[in-house]
């Protein structure tokens, strides 16, 4: 019973755990981005939306740099805080814009992953990701 209450942290489990939550929704948010990739290559007229008042291709485009490009490198562990970052502006134009009157239901996955990517900002990629091996590799200088 006094495992169950433990509070103290187990490294390697947490390392993992990042990994997992990486990996899992940077794979989530690739599916929705290839959907939109897929749009532009297809070279058909661009129907989307414009939440922010700079063009529908601008949107479009930035929507997928953030969510198909950004995504791969997030599911790397490589420049994970920099590539976060478009991925968190374009959950909060999503949610707080685009499904600003709608019910919650319809705004909660969208939070569920802004949450995700606000909590990868601040703990970083773990040890299981490209960042990691750069940052070794530039303390045995």
């Amino acid at each position: 019973m006094k495992k169950l209450f433990n509070t103290n942290f187990n490294n390697n489990s947490v390392h993992f755990m990042l990994l997992l939550l990486r990996v899992a929704f940077a794979v989530f948010m690739i599916t929705h981005g290839y959907g939109k990739l897929v749009m532009i290559t297809s070279g058909g007229p661009i129907q989307f939306g414009d939440p922010i008042g700079i063009g529908t291709a601008v949107s479009l485009y930035l929507t997928v740099f953030a969510e198909f490009f950004c995504s791969i490198l997030l599911l790397l562990g490589l420049a994970t805080r920099f590539a976060l970052i478009p991925l968190i502006i374009t959950m909060i134009v999503a949610v707080f814009i685009v499904h600003a009157a709608d019910d919650f239901g319809t705004k909660e996955m969208g939070l569920h992953y802004l949450i995700v990517y606000l909590f990868l900002l601040v703990a970083g990629p773990g040890r299981y990701s490209v960042d990691s091996l750069i940052g070794k590799s530039g303390r045995r200088r």
